[in-house]
């Protein structure tokens, strides 16, 4: 280790690094952090630098804490830093993901990144490997939140990307350096709302490359007098930002959604994880929307995918399956429309695929697929096509994540809890909010 150690601090240093920043994400979302002096890397990675179990459970409103029997003030754990996926940032510092573990170095069953850990684990052993690529849509605002000017802003405009060309620039350039795939940036849909897609990779280092992404164009923002909001809702009744994720699979390397005989190609692997994300939606919403401006999103005709149906290109469900072909250069895979910024990606992302294993392993039918917009269906089609709508209450969404024993499989009894703990929390403090009160309130709350 003190090799290591050594050598990793002469690598830094060379790369001119004097200060090395190391991340967690905690239930709500929250991106935490600890910095260290370039010569204690190795402290870093092993032991670790001591936190509180209460870094769990802090809430979106900056100040509240919602302590439980193992998340008190009682207790510590050590965050280490990941040295194989260190990356520069400039300006003298660099930046790793971190996970928690306990004293004696076991991972803590509350770490994000550890569940995601864990989930990739089972999808080897069952013969399973997974490729994730997230779409992440923001709001650029005022230093203090405000909404910038947007006489100019066009749907997709060419405006809106010379109105922040420097902005868009310099992303694009820190992006190579610090080991972030862009494959498009481009103006979204709402006013200064801007979508970068990123390159896939396996799980947790998908999930690595997002936080990355928010931390490049967090600081980059700020260089050019702006922020970052990366809330639902950022303004009451204007366009949301979701935080879309496509996965693929592929079985003993074989993919499952192509070259098979099922619906639109798909393997009987392939039917069963999609039946599986399906069937277990609704309970695992509080993990991929489940903040108390993500119902605001979840609507009809806001492309959130607030129907749980499936569909081919079809950007109203919630499930959006994509074919293989030469506009596809990644082959077929699945996008999951529901997740929004407010969710910590490492718990998204083993949800969904926690509950795609879990349709492949119990062999589940899949539901018939939805080829127009769901809210053109009437009731009769629906009922006979199993298409529901997913609830915008936050107390619906919370009380069904609390009783899904499938969930509490796939994540763990302590990650459950700490997600309703601080879901909850929202709800019993803000529930009396307006929307736009809340929209005020939490603009920035994810951003950094």
């Amino acid at each position: 280790m003190a090799v290591m150690a050594a050598n990793r601090v002469a690598d830094l240093k060379t790369h001119a690094v004097s200060t090395v920043l190391g991340t967690v994400v905690n239930p709500a979302g929250l991106i935490h952090a600890k910095t260290i002096p370039v010569h204690r890397v190795g402290a870093f990675t092993d032991p670790g630098l001591g936190a509180s179990p209460v870094w769990h459970v802090f809430a979106i409103d900056r100040s509240g804490i919602v302590f439980g029997p193992e998340t008190g003030v009682v207790g510590d754990l050590r965050i280490r830093i990941d040295p194989e996926e260190l990356h520069l940032l400039g300006d003298g510092l660099a930046w790793a993901p971190g996970s928690f573990h306990t004293q004696d170095g076991s991972p803590d069953p509350y770490c994000s990144r550890g569940t995601l850990r864990r989930i990739e684990e089972r999808l080897a052993a069952a013969g399973l490997t997974a490729l994730v690529g997230h779409e992440m849509e923001f709001v650029l605002v005022g230093p203090d939140g405000a909404q910038l000017p947007s006489d100019l802003w066009a749907q997709y405009g060419l405006a809106g990307v010379l109105e922040f060309e420097g902005f868009v620039r310099d992303v694009t350039a820190a992006a190579g350096p610090a080991g972030v795939l862009i494959e498009q940036f481009h103006p979204e849909y709402g006013a200064n709302q801007f979508e970068i897609s990123l390159a896939p990779r396996t799980p947790v280092a998908a999930a690595d490359q997002l936080i990355l992404t928010r931390i490049l164009i967090g600081r980059i923002a700020r260089h050019h007098g702006v922020r970052v909001s990366l809330s639902p809702v950022p303004f009451a009744g204007a366009v949301g930002s979701g935080a879309h994720q496509h996965f693929s699979l592929q079985s003993n390397g074989t993919p499952v959604f192509s070259g098979g005989d099922g619906a639109r190609g798909m393997t009987a692997a392939g039917e069963g994880a999609i039946a599986g994300l399906l069937a277990g939606l609704p309970e695992a919403q509080g993990v991929l929307s489940g903040s108390i401006l993500s119902g605001l999103r979840i609507q009809p005709g806001h492309w959130s995918g607030a129907s749980v149906c499936w569909g081919t290109e079809n950007r109203e469900a919630a499930v959006r399956f994509l074919t293989s072909g030469p506009a596809n250069p990644h082959g077929a895979n699945v996008e999951v429309k529901i997740v929004d910024p407010s969710a910590n990606p490492y718990l998204a992302t083993a949800a969904i695929l926690g509950l795609a294993l879990d349709g492949i392993e119990r062999e589940l039918p899949l539901p018939p697929e939805v080829t127009v917009d769901p809210a053109q269906l009437t009731d009769a089609e629906r009922a006979a096509a199993g298409v529901t709508q997913l609830p915008s209450d936050q107390p619906s969404v919370v009380s069904a994540l609390d009783g899904s024993a499938l969930l509490r499989r796939i994540l763990g009894d302590p990650v459950v809890d700490a997600t309703v703990a601080v879901r909850g929390y929202e709800h019993q403090n803000f529930g009396t909010l307006t929307e736009d009160e809340l929209a005020e309130k939490f603009r920035l709350s994810w951003s950094v």
